[in-house]
């Protein structure tokens, strides 16, 4: 992610306005300009790296002088005292950013580190991991790469991506007399040829119902694993196949064995937790 995008720039700087970094009293107060210090960013637990170049456009936001190397590429294995990057220059300047940087590399590496514990899970089945759009607000671009880091897939980017009957769309068509064929149907009718049409079932009678109205994915929603491997024989090949809602990294694999295609798991990026990362400053 060399080359950040701009709502990636533009989150970086609202974070930064967020934390008052160009209006600190305690380094403006302590540390004399020109004091050139080294900061390292190391890891203090095991883990995948993501987001280091998100990090380094902190600091030098803060002060484009600032000399960043990046040492570890996102998607990297880490462990207890890896370095991960050296920012060198200015320590007032390092100082004001240390706290959004690793705000940004830890939220980063905990999603990629969690990923990935769940793409082993299910190593050697067919079925993929992919993220929901359960995101922190704002940083949906950043929590999804911060999947792909880890070796899983991204689901919609936004609810312009496809097109997903979920039951409350289902509930309100109902109110019109139409069952879930019905709208299947009505979906593919109106959809762009360049558009898939999903749709999520909690029953083999539904499962039925969407593979004789066409439905191209099917996500089967917090079904028992015994009910997906007959959902996966009803279906039998002719829909790509979703399991969704509940999974942990107990159930996954036993979920993967069913044959499901994906295993959408909102948890990645709505309760991930930080991988411990610090900075340490250093002197000459």
């Amino acid at each position: 992610m060399s080359q950040l995008p701009p709502e990636v720039s533009r989150l970086i700087d609202s974070a930064l306005s967020e934390d008052q970094a160009f209006n600190d009293p305690t380094t403006q107060a302590l540390v004399p300009e020109g004091v050139i210090g080294l900061g390292m960013l190391r890891a203090k637990a095991y883990g995948v790296l993501a987001g280091v170049d998100v990090a380094m456009a902190v600091f030098q936001r803060v002060d484009a002088s600032l000399k960043a190397n990046v040492l570890v590429d996102d998607g990297s294995p880490l462990s207890p005292g890896s370095d991960i990057a050296r920012v060198e220059g200015d320590a007032a300047s390092i100082l004001k950013a240390e706290r959004v940087a690793l705000n940004f590399l830890q939220r980063m590496s905990g999603i990629a580190s969690d990923t990935n514990r769940y793409v082993k899970a299910i190593e050697g089945t067919r079925s993929r991991i992919v993220d929901t759009r359960k995101t922190a607000p704002g940083h949906r671009y950043l929590d999804k790469y911060a999947v792909r880091m880890g070796g899983g897939y991204n689901h919609r980017q936004h609810l312009a991506d496809g097109i997903l009957i979920k039951d409350n769309h289902i509930q309100a068509l109902r109110s019109q007399e139409l069952g879930l064929k019905d709208v299947i149907r009505l979906a593919l009718a109106r959809a762009s040829h360049t558009i898939k049409v999903e749709v999520e079932v909690e029953s083999l009678e539904e499962v039925k119902e969407a593979v004789e109205a066409g439905a191209h994915i099917i996500m089967l929603d917090n079904m028992p694993v015994d009910m997906m491997a007959q959902a996966m024989g009803i279906i039998d090949g002719r829909a790509v196949v979703e399991a969704s809602g509940g999974i942990n990294h107990e159930s996954v694999r036993a979920v993967a064995g069913t044959g499901v295609d994906l295993i959408s798991i909102g948890g990645l990026t709505h309760s991930t937790s930080a991988l411990d990362i610090s900075l340490d400053l250093e002197f000459s």
